[in-house]
């Protein structure tokens, strides 16, 4: 049974025949990614994402979001998911990042003063950065 890679989409009237049409086009098994694959790889090479709160956190302690810190935080990341992380601390000279890996979100951070008074819990790996 041969399965196309790409599904004709010329008469696709709404959002269900699409959801559908894409769950029915399976690649073939030459090596060729999936749809979900290929949305978290572009996904992946967008960055980190700092959530609502973090970006308050930052703001608040007056941390300036550099391009030199970004690329540590998006490599710091990376090392995590390479390894399979789905929730870890990155801990720098002056501060910490609580990352969910899958989502590649900042979920909160704290400065260097304010590590030494907290616990880290519900993480399952730890990157310095």
């Amino acid at each position: 049974m041969g399965v196309s890679k790409l599904a004709d989409v010329s008469n696709i009237s709404n959002i269900s025949e699409l959801k559908l049409s894409h769950q029915l086009t399976v690649p073939d098994k030459t090596g060729s990614a999936s749809f979900a694959d290929s949305l978290k790889n572009e996904y992946r090479k967008n960055g980190v994402q700092f959530s609502k709160h973090a970006a308050q956190r930052m703001q608040s302690r007056g941390m300036e979001v550099t391009s030199g810190l970004l690329s540590d935080l998006n490599q710091a990341v990376q090392r995590a998911r390479d390894k399979g992380s789905k929730d870890a601390v990155l801990i720098g000279d002056k501060s910490a990042f609580i990352v969910n890996i899958p989502n590649n979100t900042i979920i909160t951070m704290m400065t260097e003063r304010e590590m030494k008074e907290n616990i880290f819990t519900n993480i399952d790996s730890a990157v310095l950065f």
